[in-house]
Order: structure tokens, then C-alpha cells, then sequence
């Protein structure tokens, strides 16, 4: 018997890329809503964005006949796109995602009422749509294997697999290793092949052993940590300067693809340049694009050598505290939640709180008064 492949329309994979570029939302809910995979979202949404500079051509350059009828059509669609897309900002500010039927309007001039519901992730019985990602007991273990993760960050994929089960939780080892590898984790200790570097990357040394740390901007870091919500899940990247402990950028994503991290580097690069840059062999950090803007501002690159534990041991302090006094307490909902609730507490650390290394100082002040 043959399973015939699902097709779908090019409206319809630009209207989902969309939302997946808004970022309010992560995969696994629009994923839900639409009955697509999360990773298909995500090819749909990084096509869309690498095809996007291309709508903007002078037209005075582009052919015509039947492909200017198409980019016509194509521009159209576009604009029926920016309407829906500030229809549904509207709605997200002045309610929850879960009160869809309340937020249909039944008289719009523009937006019918069964293309609203599709928006809404409603149909018009009211019911909603099942996940299509990660299934509730997948997220469930995700939820509790982050927790112990963060208590014991040297726990592999053997240990996590005996504490669940230990929690009532049968499942196997390779089940654990799967999803560790979706949130990005993976056993801080001594062991060969540390992280997924980039295929064919170039190799970097490890610059700081034996290094002491004096001043501001002499090393910054970076890592990536998994950010749960309520039915799903983002990631979070941020640039720290070794001496201060101040978090310099940070950054949220739906994927793990390498932009966020880029976005995050040149965020921090803006307040300054450090002698050094460390971080592990991850595929977003020895990809091109993020070294070529350490390397175009000679900036000399440390990357944690494989087999080495705890290089990174500051962030990896950081992502605790967040977690315990931040994201634990909270359980945030939906993207823009996560965002204000990280990016107050983010405020917090580093212009309140107080460090011993440091002098009983938060980082702010030991961070501006180095760099000034």
C-alpha cells in the first residue's frame, strides 16, 4: 500500500512561513494549528526569508510578460499577508491565544470569517487542532529532563534515562538521547566528540588554559540553553564577558539555526570588542557566518577542546540561575511572554544582582567601570 505525499499550496506555505518568521509562537504550536511538521515550518520559513531581498527588485530590471503577471500576483498576496499579519498582532495584544472564538469578527472587510479561524488556529465548530510535534508526553519528559539537566548538568543520556525511571518514567536510552538532542543538551564531563561541530569546519584551539582573566572585554563567551513553554519550546543565546559576568546580548529562537546566534554576536559587538572569543564546537558557532565576524574584526577565536569539561562553566552558571529564579517560577505561555520575563530578569542580573567574585557588585558596575 503507497501513502500518497500531502501537498500544499504556495499561499498556504507562505502564509505559515510568516507566522513562523513573527516568532511569537514556536514550532510546535503552529505545527498544531496548521498540521504540518515543525520541521517542514522550518524549511518554509528559512526559504521565505533567503527569497524575501528578491520581492524588492526595481522592477525596471525585471522581466516582462507572463513573469511580471506572476510577481504581481505574488506582490499581491503579500499585501493580503501584511493585513492578516497586523490583524493578528492586534489580536495577540489584546488577548490569549486560547480565546480564538472570542477574537473572530464576524463583520471585517477584509478577512472572512473562516480565513480568521484558520488564523486563529479555530475551526468553526470551536474545536482545536491536536499537536503534530512533540507529543504532550514527549514535552512532559522535556519538562523533567531539563530540571535534573540543570541540578546535575554532568548527567548523560545513561543517568537522565535511570532518573526517569526512578520518577515512574519508563522509556529507553535512545528515546532520552532524541530528545536531548532536540533541546540541545548534553552531559558536561570528559568524553569524546563534546558537540556537533560544523561538517569540513576549521579546527580552533582552546586559548584559555592557563589564562587569568584581569579585565573587561579580555574574553566574552557564548552558549545556547533550552527555554521550555507551556506546549512547547524555544531556544535562548546570549554573549557574556568573562570578567564581569555581564550579559552583554541574548536572543531567542524557534530553531537552532545560526541567525539568532549572529544576531546576538553583533548585539554585543556593538558595546565593545574583546581580545578573545570562547565558545564550544556547536554547528552555529563554527559556521561562517558567525566567525567571519569575529575574524573580520581580529578577534582571536577559543573554542572548548573536545574531551575538556567545563570551559564554559560561567554561562553554564548563568543558564541555572535563570532557570531556578526565572523560568521555572513562571511557566511562560507563548514567545513574546518568554521574551519580557527573560529580558526583565536579564535587567535584573546585571544591574542588581549581587556577585561574590565580584565584590558583593552586579555586573553592571564592575562591566561599565572596566570598559569606561
Amino acid at each position: 500500500m503507497t501513502t500518497t505525499r500531502k501537498q500544499y499550496s504556495p499561499k498556504f506555505k507562505a502564509k505559515v512561513a510568516v507566522e513562523a518568521i513573527r516568532g511569537e509562537r514556536p514550532l510546535s504550536q503552529l505545527a498544531s494549528q496548521y498540521h504540518v511538521h515543525p520541521v517542514q515550518i522550518g524549511q518554509w520559513r528559512k526559504t521565505a526569508t533567503e527569497q524575501m531581498p528578491e520581492l524588492f527588485v526595481d522592477g525596471r530590471k525585471q522581466k516582462r510578460g507572463g513573469e511580471e503577471v506572476e510577481k504581481d500576483a505574488l506582490y499581491e498576496e503579500i499585501g493580503r499577508l501584511k493585513v492578516e499579519l497586523d490583524w493578528l498582532k492586534k489580536k495577540s495584544r489584546s488577548a490569549g491565544l486560547s480565546q480564538g472564538r472570542e477574537q473572530v469578527e464576524a463583520g471585517h472587510a477584509e478577512i472572512s470569517v473562516r480565513r480568521q479561524c484558520e488564523l486563529l488556529g479555530v475551526n468553526r465548530s470551536g474545536l482545536y487542532y491536536e499537536p503534530v510535534g512533540e507529543s504532550e508526553e514527549n514535552l512532559k519528559l522535556m519538562r523533567m529532563l531539563d530540571e535534573e539537566y540543570t541540578r546535575h548538568p554532568f548527567y548523560g543520556s545513561r543517568r537522565l534515562k535511570l532518573w526517569l525511571e526512578e520518577q515512574g518514567q519508563e522509556v529507553n536510552r535512545k528515546r532520552v538521547k532524541r530528545l536531548m538532542e532536540v533541546m540541545g543538551i548534553e552531559a558536561v564531563y570528559p568524553k569524546p566528540k563534546v558537540s556537533q561541530a560544523g561538517e569540513g569546519h576549521k579546527i580552533y584551539p582552546y586559548l584559555l588554559k592557563g589564562v587569568e582573566v584581569r579585565r573587561v572585554n579580555q574574553v566574552w563567551s557564548t552558549d545556547i540553553t533550552y527555554i521550555r513553554l507551556r506546549g512547547g519550546f524555544v531556544y535562548l543565546v546570549a554573549v557574556m564577558d568573562w570578567y564581569s559576568r555581564y550579559v552583554l546580548s541574548w536572543s531567542l529562537s524557534l530553531t537552532m539555526e545560526v541567525d539568532f546566534c549572529v544576531e546576538a554576536l553583533k548585539a554585543a559587538l556593538r558595546r565593545g570588542r574583546p581580545e578573545m572569543f570562547n565558545s564550544d564546537q556547536g554547528s552555529q558557532f563554527t559556521s561562517e557566518k558567525f566567525r567571519g565576524e569575529l575574524e573580520k574584526r581580529g578577534i582571536a577565536i577559543s573554542m572548548d577542546g573536545r574531551g575538556r569539561c567545563f570551559d564554559n562553566i560561567f554561562i553554564e552558571r548563568l543558564w541555572r540561575s535563570l532557570k531556578y529564579e526565572e523560568v521555572y517560577l513562571k511557566e511562560y505561555g507563548v514567545v513574546p511572554e518568554a521574551r519580557a520575563g527573560i529580558g526583565k530578569w536579564f535587567e535584573f542580573y546585571n544591574q542588581e544582582r549581587p556577585h561574590q567574585s565580584l565584590g558583593n557588585q552586579p555586573p553592571a558596575t564592575v562591566f561599565q567601570g572596566g570598559a569606561a
